[in-house]
């Protein structure tokens, strides 16, 4: 008999575009009530159709996570509208292609403002409202960035190692009280999202992400299969994200005298130029258009990870191969038994 799915309140910070927009999609396709949070009117409106007509519920709540209060208003209004949020998705950021000494003070307090914390202050929103109820998942949208620092992004790698910090400490936390709230975090690879056409750059070409670039789709199955099974402290989505990690806690030393040698041309391309960015004002803010999920980069973006894939189903390939070890060493016995 098929199991019918428990429609839940989600919440997703950055959810006009980009990866935030594809999490959304894929809770609404579930049933879900999503709450989409973003600086945004054009994005929120877009997602909120999309969510409608995939069978979900939607409620746009335009807000700046850099603002602790909007977000504690933000969550009063959904929890009055939805129910008591079930999950929380701390996914919004903003970033700065360009090298550390030409990033302004401001600029760089702005990126640790919305990417940290933002991540910071959403996390208090919902921990507010599910540590009295003991009930609720925390999912922190991270990078293997926020272990691997790389060349022209020092803004947005310290905010993401931070996040890490921030989310370990927190874990500790509600282990020791024995809390029923769980906290997760994905840590994504280079995603094809509408980022690289609006964060600020410096650069002498066009900002684009370093290969091999996967769509925002695959990293939304990650985030939603982490809300559903948050015991595990993080999942690493993409081949590209392991290796990454792998090789940075092997050979850091190593990696530096590789990124410094190419991350730099990996983050360009010819054409193009400097951006001037969102980071004071929404893309999509008054007369601004839709981006959707989805960047330039569809042709050279992977839709599977089968990485993530097999990260997903660890525990059952763990299972399947104990079973499988168990029923040779049984045959073996057989065979030499007299």
């Amino acid at each position: 008999m098929k199991t019918l799915h428990r429609r839940r309140t989600v919440v997703v910070t950055g959810a006009s575009a980009g990866v935030g927009r594809a999490v959304a999609r894929a809770f609404g396709a579930r049933g879900d009530r999503v709450a989409l949070i973003a600086r945004g009117r054009a994005g929120l409106a877009a997602v909120a159709e999309e969510i409608h007509e995939a069978g979900g519920k939607a409620l746009p709540v335009p807000a700046d996570v850099s603002d602790a209060k909007a977000l504690e208003a933000a969550a009063e209004r959904i929890e009055d509208a939805f129910g008591p949020v079930d999950i929380w998705v701390n996914n919004a950021f903003a970033g700065i292609f360009a090298p550390f000494p030409e990033i302004t003070p401001e600029e760089f307090r702005r990126v640790t403002e919305v990417t940290y914390l933002g991540c910071v202050f959403g996390t208090r929103a919902a921990l507010r409202r599910m540590l009295p109820r003991d009930h609720g998942t925390i999912v922190q949208v991270g990078s293997a960035l926020a272990y691997r620092g790389i060349p022209l992004q020092s803004a947005y790698c310290g905010a993401k190692h931070a996040i890490q910090g921030f989310n370990e400490s927190l874990r500790c936390e509600l282990l020791h009280h024995g809390s029923h709230v769980r906290t997760t975090m994905v840590q994504l690879p280079a995603v094809n999202t509408p980022q690289f056409d609006w964060v600020i750059s410096r650069m002498p070409g066009r900002s684009r992400p370093v290969a091999p670039v996967y769509q925002p789709e695959t990293a939304a199955r990650a985030v939603v299969h982490a809300a559903a099974h948050p015991r595990r402290r993080e999942y690493w989505t993409g081949g590209s994200t392991a290796a990454t990690l792998i090789v940075n806690a092997v050979v850091p030393g190593l990696l530096d005298r590789y990124l410094a040698r190419t991350a730099y041309a990996a983050q360009h391309e010819e054409e193009g130029g400097y951006t001037f960015g969102n980071l004071w004002s929404p893309a999509d803010g008054p007369g601004g258009p839709d981006a959707g999920a989805h960047g330039r980069f569809d042709e050279e973006a992977r839709s599977r990870s089968a990485q993530a894939w097999f990260s997903r189903q660890r525990n059952r390939l763990a299972v399947a191969a104990a079973v499988g070890a168990l029923v040779a060493a049984g045959r073996r016995a057989a065979s030499v038994r007299p």
